[in-house]
């Protein structure tokens, strides 16, 4: 019997090339998925570490270890998968400052892209029976057509553009919306022109979207200091000047990651070939990072934004977690939230 997963119009060797790809690619999701689930969104992030202001503290260890999964997997960048690493985690952590679990794409779990008003429907009572029907075909992926999707497409001012995390309601919209970049080797390159690429992204979803929350990350390989100092230099200065307009992004940042042999705690500089896994550990360089590009603020910066451009009985949990006072204890949070009546 002919293999499913193989298309009648691909050559043999590139149809098995491809499936083989996916299947490591599946299995990459599948470790995100593992190192996310042991770690709780039940507990603020925010601290003020003996002083009277708040600062957000992530969890840097969480990164690290996804990091790790793509190069263990022999997944380069091309595969976008490294990409999708810290885009879990940023998830993530907006899941910990409080935001509903099925309004931050990524999900923790497929469909990674799913509109909150839909997955209230997996617990409505007196449809309980047609609800799991339904999630049995969802959460194993048959269910598509702009219903769920495995990323997010937002049109802008003047073009539809995939955004990487975002936070959206029905009612409301876009409210977040985060773009990420990674890049491992060719700094000199490449790297300037991603900037550029932002900054035309940034005016395209600011000219539909004016109140959402927007922002940029990029990941920079430590090498980049040793090889391309100059560009990485340039590159930071770039980054912060991003922030500074009103039109374009609400914060940038910048993580700069370090592959170190495990058994010595040697720098690895070598790239990762085609096909190559290496067994590596990954470590962030915070003493290479501004003070203006730190993740820890920009995440803060993004909430933050997030809450000063909504009423105060919107996000109430998110409010809670960084002190703010919010009007009863058993406020609504949207239209979508009512109670829903009995369906027979």
């Amino acid at each position: 019997m002919p293999d499913a997963n193989l298309r009648p119009d691909e050559p043999h060797g590139e149809s098995v090339g491809r499936v083989a790809k996916e299947s490591v690619t599946a299995q990459g999701w599948v470790e995100f998925d593992r190192l996310v689930a042991q770690r709780s969104v039940l507990e603020s992030p925010w601290s003020n570490r003996g002083t009277p202001a708040l600062e957000y503290c992530p969890q840097f260890d969480l990164l690290e270890d996804l990091l790790e999964v793509p190069i263990r997997l022999g997944l380069k960048t091309t595969t976008g998968m490294p990409a999708k690493a810290v885009d879990v985690w940023i998830a993530h952590e907006l899941r910990r400052t409080g935001f509903h679990a099925d309004e931050v794409w990524p999900r923790a779990s497929t469909p990674r892209v799913l509109p909150r008003e839909v997955a209230l429907l997996r617990d409505f009572d007196g449809m309980r029976t047609v609800s799991k029907q339904l999630f049995d075909r969802i959460d194993r992926g048959l269910v598509g057509r702009g219903v769920t999707g495995a990323d997010a497409k937002i049109l802008g001012k003047a073009y539809e553009k995939q955004v990487d995390v975002v936070i959206a309601q029905w009612s409301r919209g876009p409210e977040l919306m985060i773009s990420t970049k990674r890049m491992d080797s060719s700094f000199g390159n490449n790297a300037l022109n991603r900037i550029e690429e932002s900054y035309g992204d940034a005016k395209n979803l600011r000219g539909r979207h004016p109140l959402a929350a927007t922002g940029f990350l990029f990941v920079l390989r430590s090498t980049a200091f040793d090889t391309q100092r100059d560009t990485a230099l340039r590159l930071m200065d770039l980054l912060a000047k991003l922030a500074q307009e009103p039109d374009a992004y609400d914060a940038t940042s910048v993580i700069v990651v370090e592959w170190t042999d495990p058994a010595s705690g040697a720098v690895v500089a070598s790239e990762l070939g085609e096909g190559e896994s290496l067994d590596i550990e990954v470590k962030l360089r915070h003493d290479l990072i501004p003070d203006e590009l730190r993740p820890d603020r920009f995440l803060a910066a993004m909430v933050r934004a997030v809450l000063d451009r909504t009423p105060i009985n919107l996000h109430e949990e998110v409010r809670r977690r960084l002190g703010q006072e919010v009007p009863g204890d058993e406020g609504t949070t949207g239209a979508f939230d009512l109670e829903p009546e009995p369906v027979d």
